[in-house]
């Protein structure tokens, strides 16, 4: 044991130069039994920087003889390293692509640290003491199938300028570890990517001009949401984020029967399906949810509101946002009368204006439009800024209208008289139909949680004058 073990010190966390890379001082505490020490303690070293990594494994290399020299590697998971017994000069490189490729972090670490190695970062140490045991946990299984993922490079690279305890020409290490690429010709590892399903929808095509090459697309063809094998059907090793653009939003047919197994197969059964993905990858789930998730009593809705879904749709997605909520890196994005690219209510409103139809619109439901391109740069935002998991409310701003409100200014900026319009109970609207969801009254989201993260949300009026210039 060094003696250099110091005892009884505060828990810490330091950032290092490669970010990602966190080395914690650990409280010890010996008498003259020995010591012990909290290695891993998930819920106060979470607050400290810890990211919530998951781990599936813990390995163990024991090194019988001082100067033993383990090289640089990036395996495609998180580790958390520390030393049971001895200690070692560990030395880091960042692997990943991008402007920190290539720095280095070196330093000692005994039993009373440890440190946390993000993905992509690689890893090395040399043993100062005979008899070390290095431990560390990580959070994906080892199989031979990921070793194509490693990124490695040379430990006596000059250009890493790293300056080994005990020189490698005295050193005992492997032939493979040698023998690895100098940095210049290293393979780097690349970023998780981000994946938006329901990549032709309405949310769909904004997230593409919100993204542009910096995401993968999926269409129905290439995922599902009527498949029970989604895990196996897609390959989500290198998906960082998902966001689940694609729902069953026919509200109407989901009170058929036929419809309403649709509807809880999308929304319900392949969202269950994609929390465990994203358990399993670690990876972010963000799912767009619905006003619908509530009876539309209240004027306006908070997101702790208790749900309170009026029908078959709304409950589906009740439902999900229960089921995502199990995910603790989620963000469920509520929304409300979404207008986008493809058939809406202002494009029939405006089609209508043009044909010279006078409509009957209804006139007692209230709320805000939410454009997508307003609603996919909110969930951009709130995966940039690493806003608080959890639950945010996302429409345009402004005053709430009504239907008719809307149908009326369609009207007047499609050159056609809003009188046209005429204004309709809902009782009304619906009093010959069949099959026909409840639809809450009040639909206007409370947006002061997600505008708390630095969010600006366009007033829907603006947004609707710009969308009506473009169809022009």
């Amino acid at each position: 044991m060094s003696d250099e073990l110091r005892y009884e010190r505060d828990l810490k966390a330091t950032k290092t130069s490669i970010p990602g890379l966190v080395v914690f001082d650990l409280p010890v505490h010996g008498d003259n039994r020995g010591w012990f020490k909290e290695n891993w303690q998930r819920a106060k070293e979470l607050p400290l920087g810890l990211p919530d990594f998951g781990p599936v494994q813990n390995n163990i290399s024991f090194n019988a003889t001082r100067g033993t020299t383990r090289g640089i590697h990036a395996e495609p998971w998180d580790k958390y390293i520390s030393v049971a017994t001895g200690s070692i000069f560990g030395a880091w490189v960042d692997l990943r692509q991008g402007p920190t490729f290539g720095v280095v972090h070196t330093q000692v670490i005994r039993p009373d640290q440890a440190i946390f190695v993000p993905r992509g970062v690689g890893n090395s140490f040399q043993t100062l003491e005979d008899a070390t045991a290095y431990t560390y946990l990580v959070n994906d299984h080892w199989s031979a199938d990921k070793l194509d993922k490693y990124a490695f490079v040379n430990l006596a690279d000059p250009t890493l300028g790293i300056e080994w305890p005990i020189p490698l020409d005295q050193a005992e290490l492997s032939d493979k570890d040698r023998n690895h690429p100098l940095l210049a010709d290293a393979t780097p590892v690349q970023p998780k990517r981000t994946l938006v399903i329901g990549a032709n929808g309405q949310l769909g095509r904004a997230l593409r001009d919100e993204y542009g090459d910096n995401a993968i697309y999926a269409t129905r063809d290439e995922i599902d949401l009527t498949s029970s094998t989604l895990a196996t059907d897609f390959d989500f090793s290198n998906v960082g984020v998902i966001i689940n653009a694609a729902a069953y939003t026919a509200v109407d047919t989901a009170e058929t029967q036929e419809g309403r197994r649709a509807a809880w197969q999308i929304n319900v059964e392949a969202v269950r399906q994609l929390v465990e993905v994203a358990r399993q990858r670690h990876a972010v789930l963000v799912n767009v949810s619905s006003d619908y998730v509530f009876d539309g009593t209240a004027e306006v809705h908070a997101e702790d509101e208790p749900l309170s879904p009026l029908g078959v749709y709304g409950q589906t997605k009740a439902a999900a946002d229960q089921i995502v909520a199990t995910l603790p890196s989620h963000y469920t994005v509520r929304t409300s009368w979404v207008i986008g690219d493809g058939n809406n209510f202002v494009r029939t409103m405006w089609n209508l204006a043009q044909r010279g139809v006078e409509p009957c619109v209804v006139n007692d439901q209230f709320g805000r439009l939410t454009f997508t391109d307003t609603l996919a740069a909110g969930i951009k935002h709130l995966l940039n800024v690493h806003a608080p998991y959890g639950t945010y409310n996302l429409s345009n701003d402004g005053p709430t209208v009504s239907w008719a409100d809307i149908a009326k200014n369609v009207y007047r900026a499609a050159g056609a008289n809003p009188d046209d319009v005429t204004p309709v109970t809902a009782a009304e609207y619906y009093k010959d139909r069949t099959s026909m969801a409840s639809r809450p009254m009040n639909s206007t989201l409370d947006l002061t949680k997600i505008q708390n993260t630095g969010f600006a949300n366009e007033e829907a009026n603006q947004a609707l004058e710009r969308y009506l210039n473009g169809m022009a």
